[in-house]
């Protein structure tokens, strides 16, 4: 017979091992959970709309007005180097001027699909141009661009050009200028066909006045 100290510690034991696995499926659910929630995070990050560049979460009412049709608004401005850029410089190319900024998570998404798209399409003539447009040292915007893998031309914003492109609210932003000088497309923030849409308008840029 077993007695009743045997019976009582079989008990116990099996007490703990059902107690036991109810902290190891409690541990393990809160960490699918938190891991459900950051996967969720990240795909919502991947489709992000507008991005303040005020950062005041103002509603996307009032963006850059529609500028298809008209002429690009001039500028000169200087990149990483010093040196002045202008965008006369490229008169006659299909230009791609990019607004963006270092704390924008849909900008840092798009810059390798720029930096594709700029090597592919450079037989064409495409010129891309990235105008980073939030105050912080050289070096910040230098080790986004690194960690992106961008060799296009990056400038730095000041208030005139942003003015210039109705103020640009949010980022990223971005105008597709013809060879003839006037903006053939223009977009704001990222959506699921990001991609695909970037690249659409691209090529109708580069098919322009052609």
């Amino acid at each position: 017979m077993i007695s009743n100290g045997v019976r009582k510690s079989a008990v116990l034991a099996s007490m703990a091992v059902a107690v036991t696995l109810l902290i190891w499926a409690g541990v393990h659910n809160g960490r699918e959970r938190r891991l459900e929630m950051q996967r969720t995070q990240d795909a919502q990050a991947s489709k992000v709309a507008l991005v303040p560049a005020a950062g005041d979460g103002a509603p996307p009412d009032g963006l850059a007005p529609d500028m298809k049709g008209k002429p690009a608004p001039g500028f000169t401005l200087v990149d990483l180097q010093g040196k002045k850029v202008s965008l006369s410089d490229f008169k006659g190319k299909p230009v791609l001027v990019t607004f963006w900024a270092t704390w924008c998570g849909p900008c840092k998404l798009e810059m390798p699909w720029l930096e594709e798209f700029s090597k592919k399409y450079a037989g064409q003539g495409l010129v891309t141009l990235g105008i980073a447009t939030d105050e912080v040292p050289k070096s910040v915007v230098s080790g986004v661009l690194q960690k992106a893998g961008v060799t296009y031309p990056t400038l730095l914003a000041d208030d005139k050009v942003m003015d210039a492109y109705g103020g640009v609210g949010y980022v990223p932003q971005s105008f597709y200028v013809g060879r003839d000088g006037k903006i053939v497309e223009q977009t704001a923030g990222l959506d699921d066909n990001g991609k695909d849409e970037i690249e659409a308008n691209i090529k109708k840029l580069v098919g322009s006045g052609q």
